[in-house]
């Protein structure tokens, strides 16, 4: 497996002392450019306990394998400020757990120095303060030392290299984009949450499914309608701490169907779970399977594919300035894009690590993560499978079916239902995403359909024959 290397300079380490949480931070983009060392945010923290159970919780998960778990690396914690809220993201090392704390303007009482991302060291003696963190503590939160307290540190420049596996890198894509599918199905007030929370089974390798039932959640072993499944309930563990602050809990999945099994035919989907704080959100999002990361659903192919949509994605890109909502009207009507090409738009920004999606508020939000949009499209070997299929010409569509001829054999496809006669398709049945020749003959069916409607507008706009 290919790894990028992430490097993190700090002008010191993060520290909790007298009430005082300075989170030191690394490179990043503002909007101001990029910084070495941004500063967003001065102020107080509302709620000090669940703050830091919240902080300590995101870097948990950065830290840990949920399957298979052995010592690694962890990768440190981002931050967005964008305006009135703080946003804390990381991704488990397994690449099968995301977790994002938000804290929203309730809960901060301070000034904003700047918005944009950045990563914020995380280290073993923080960690240790944050678990002490009481309810009656008061609070200070900086993020990005300010000019008085670099000075103090001696210069300390903290230092670090950590690996970024491509599956890592391509999860954190496309965990955004499996989100924006997914629909509220469940809410549980504070104490129905702590108990469906507490009950849950402990063995890594279970899958149940949730389904409403009046006030609470009851598990089944088989999917039902309006169930939401839960792979490996053991990696919401990280929600247990929290759930003396809990006052409720959402469930959010897409609506279970016949097209996402596993191996022994039982039903199963990726799900999300966001514990409503004071103030703050706590959500964990986790991949259909225990074993199976994020990294290789195949949500964004589709999109991606399109001649039109990196074009696109420049466009709106120039449009965002970190805000908390990104709302696709405004963007359509400022751009002059239709909305579905600016939905496919936030995709290719979503590759690129410039937007997230929100649940609560169902929409995205910018914020720019420290790699590249080209080298995470590199990083799905299918789309470039499929462009090579392209490019050598090994696509002949017709109508609604295209033959592509890959490894010496002809493969058919089918357009309107993305069905294809290779091993791909009869393993998931477009669950994991298309294959690399359903992606090669949307790819030349769309360039076909363009081309034709240029033909035809040019017949229209010709010389008047006299």
């Amino acid at each position: 497996m290919t790894n990028a290397v992430q490097a993190y300079s700090y002008a010191g380490p993060s520290m909790l002392t007298e009430g005082h949480l300075g989170l030191s931070t690394s490179g990043g983009r503002t909007t101001r450019g990029l910084l070495e060392h941004p500063r967003f945010f001065s102020g107080l923290i509302t709620q000090a306990a669940p703050a830091a159970g919240g902080l300590l919780a995101v870097a948990d998960v950065a830290l840990t394998r949920y399957h298979q778990p052995r010592p690694g690396w962890t990768r440190d914690p981002v931050v967005t400020c964008d305006g009135d809220r703080l946003r804390f993201e990381s991704f488990s090392a397994c690449g099968g757990v995301y977790a994002r704390l938000d804290m929203l303007a309730p809960a901060l009482d301070g000034e904003v120095v700047d918005r944009g991302t950045t990563n914020v060291d995380v280290n073993l003696p923080l960690r240790e303060a944050l678990a002490r963190v009481g309810a009656r503590d008061p609070l200070h939160l900086g993020v990005g030392h300010d000019e008085l307290t670099v000075t103090t540190l001696d210069g300390a420049v903290v230092e670090k290299k950590v690996p970024l596996p491509e599956r890592w890198l391509r999860g954190f894509a496309e965990v955004q984009v499996i989100a924006s599918g997914f629909d509220l199905r469940a809410e549980l007030a504070g104490p129905h949450a702590v108990r469906f929370l507490r009950g849950l089974p402990k063995k890594a390798n279970t899958t149940v499914w949730a389904v409403p039932a009046g006030r609470e959640l009851r598990l089944t072993s088989a999917p039902a309608p309006g169930a939401v499944c839960l792979a490996g309930p053991h990696r919401l563990a990280t929600m247990l701490p929290l759930l003396r602050f809990a006052r409720s809990l959402r469930a959010y999945g897409p609506a279970v169907t016949a097209g996402s099994r596993t191996m022994s035919g039982s039903e199963v989907a990726a799900s999300a779970w966001e514990l409503e704080l004071p103030g703050m959100r706590y959500t964990l999002a986790i991949s259909p399977e225990a074993w199976r990361g994020f990294s290789g659903e195949g949500a964004v192919l589709s999109d991606l594919a399109t001649d039109e949509a990196a074009g696109d994605a420049d466009v709106i890109g120039m449009l965002l300035n970190f805000e908390p909502i990104v709302e696709v009207g405004l963007l359509a009507e400022r751009s002059g894009l239709p909305p579905a090409r600016v939905k496919a738009a936030l995709t290719q920004l979503g590759v690129a690590g410039r937007v997230g999606y929100d649940l609560a508020e169902a929409a995205h939000f910018h914020r720019e993560l420290p790699y590249d949009r080209d080298h995470v499209r590199a990083l799905n070997p299918r789309l470039v499978s499929a462009r090579d299929l392209v490019e050598s010409g090994a696509v002949r569509v017709s109508g609604d079916t295209a033959d592509v001829t890959s490894n010496g054999e002809i493969r058919r496809v089918r357009l309107s239902d993305g069905s294809c006669t290779c091993a791909w398709w009869f393993d998931h049945r477009g669950s994991r995403g298309p294959c690399k020749h359903v992606l090669a003959a949307r790819i030349v069916g769309a360039r076909t359909t363009t081309e034709e409607a240029a033909t035809d507008q040019g017949a229209l706009t010709g010389p008047a024959l006299t």
